[in-house]
């Protein structure tokens, strides 16, 4: 089901006033975006020594073949892979194994530390994305020209060399600054069809390789992988739709070495002493002891002997009772944060990503999420031996903060946002009665909860009269629409 065009106007003007009314930037401060034209033209590269090199300076790795892997379209490119195999060493009985080389835009190179750019930069925060639109964290001569891993463009990299052994885990860390050219842009379904068909060449084939063995060693780690139906705008023409995700395969391997990535830059930054992580607490005893009466209730089988992070994965979210319980373990998943510490590493449960289960930064998104170019910058010195910079040790403190506010600003406008396309689509439709799942009842008031219609892929509360019975978690009812208006109401239901 799309939009339709008599809803098309309304939402793209809510869209605006949602833009307004969150104070979202529409455009560059003229000094930060000379500044970016700039550096376009002519990117500083810090050196080792702490002057600047050029590109004409840096270590040539053009001859790498590198590829990309993003959603169709894609133009600010963060990352691009060279998959292969290393051989034994001669004479040895051990088996061989893996190297990954995998290239990150340089975003440094481009921003001056203490300039307009900088200091907008660190006023966005993250890149945010609406249906209409995309809010850059950089201007476009960069993050979609100069800075992106475009194709058969020589551009400058932080460049990682992940080293593996025949089991997937990692051996040995290197991280230099390098000029790459990618050699391919390339879709997930695209490359999944080659996965499938068996026609993929070695380095292509081998990213399923090496995904699926690191998601065998996140499974023994006892990581926390949710496959909980999300909400996806896609355009059609013109025209928003909503549709769940269902992620490919490909998908998951690709995401595997980018966490390869940020697993390795934890371990660095740990060891030198200095650095900044992605760290989620582990949940609390009591807050498992809840889902496993959830899980009760719901039908969900959790035996005794097997771990809350064991089960997750032995579920199936097309299965109405399986969806619900998901939606229920997001709970345990809050309260992430950044940990930054200089001098001393933190304990081992400070340092630590409950999620993934290892100490884990966030390394390899930096043309989109402002603490990438720090994580890049502090696992280059920690990789040569040296001291952080002092610009990036001074930007240390303030970064957690800011980086909550600015996450909590692109989940704010994520969830506005299929709200506002969620109304459009129903608009016309108040009074007509869907099937749905509830996936999520209040804890303290089970008249009120949440549900996942089945078409179209539309989450929306409902709640019964004041007096009405509980909702049924984890079963199929009818409900009615009672309201949605893009801007004003977002989608509401009751029991029909």
């Amino acid at each position: 089901m799309h939009v339709t065009d008599a809803a098309e106007a309304p939402l793209r003007v809510a869209l605006h006033e949602l833009r307004g009314k969150l104070e979202i930037p529409d455009h560059f401060p003229p000094t930060a975006q000379a500044e970016a034209e700039s550096a376009a033209r002519a990117p500083r590269i810090p050196a080792a020594d702490g002057a600047v090199a050029t590109e004409h300076t840096l270590e040539d790795a053009t001859d790498l073949p590198l590829f990309t892997l993003d959603p169709p379209g894609s133009l600010d490119l963060d990352q691009a892979m060279f998959l292969s195999r290393r051989p034994a060493p001669p004479g040895s009985k051990a088996r061989g194994g893996y190297r990954v080389h995998y290239a990150i835009a340089d975003v440094a190179s481009f921003v001056t530390p203490g300039g307009a750019l900088d200091a907008e930069a660190h006023h966005r925060v993250t890149t945010l994305y609406f249906p209409d639109e995309r809010v850059p964290l950089h201007p476009y001569v960069l993050s979609e020209g100069a800075a992106s891993l475009l194709p058969d463009r020589d551009r400058p990299a932080v460049l990682w060399q992940l080293d593996l052994d025949a089991d997937g885990a990692l051996t040995s860390t290197s991280v230099r600054r390098a000029l790459v050219r990618s050699r391919a842009e390339l879709d997930y379904a695209g490359v999944q069809r080659i996965l499938d068909d068996r026609t993929a060449e070695e380095p292509l084939a081998l990213l399923a390789e090496i995904g699926q063995l690191r998601e065998e060693r996140e499974v023994a780690r006892g990581a926390i992988s949710l496959n909980v139906p999300e909400q996806e705008i896609v355009e059609h023409d013109g025209c928003y739709t909503l549709e769940y995700r269902a992620p490919l395969p490909a998908y998951a391997w690709n995401a595997q070495i980018s966490l390869l990535t940020g697993i390795a830059a934890a371990e660095l930054m740990l060891a030198s002493g200095t650095g900044i992580l992605r760290t989620l607490p582990t949940a609390p005893d009591g807050s498992v002891a809840r889902l496993r009466l959830t899980a009760r209730a719901l039908g969900v089988d959790w035996p005794h002997h097997t771990s809350y992070a064991a089960l997750i994965r032995t579920l199936d979210p097309r299965r109405a009772s399986h969806a619900a319980f998901l939606q229920e373990c997001t709970a345990l998943l809050r309260g992430a944060g950044y940990t930054v510490f200089d001098g001393t590493a933190p304990a081992a449960s400070d340092a630590l990503h409950a999620a993934v289960a290892a100490p884990y930064a966030h390394a390899t998104a930096p043309l989109r999420r402002l603490v990438d170019r720090y994580t890049s910058e502090l696992c280059l010195a920690a990789s040569a031996g040296a001291a952080p910079p002092d610009w990036v040790r001074t930007a240390l403190p303030a970064l957690p903060r800011e980086m909550e506010l600015g996450t909590q600003r692109a989940n704010q406008v994520e969830r506005a946002c299929v709200d506002l396309v969620e109304a459009a689509l129903l608009r016309d439709r108040v009074g007509e009665i869907f099937e749905a799942l509830v996936v999520e009842i209040q804890e303290n008031d089970p008249t009120h909860g949440t549900v996942h219609l089945y078409d179209p892929a539309v989450i929306g509360t409902v709640e019964t009269a004041p007096e009405g019975p509980a909702l049924p978690l984890g079963h199929r009812i009818p409900v009615r629409l009672t309201e949605a208006e893009p801007g004003h109401h977002p989608v509401r239901f009751t029991p029909a």
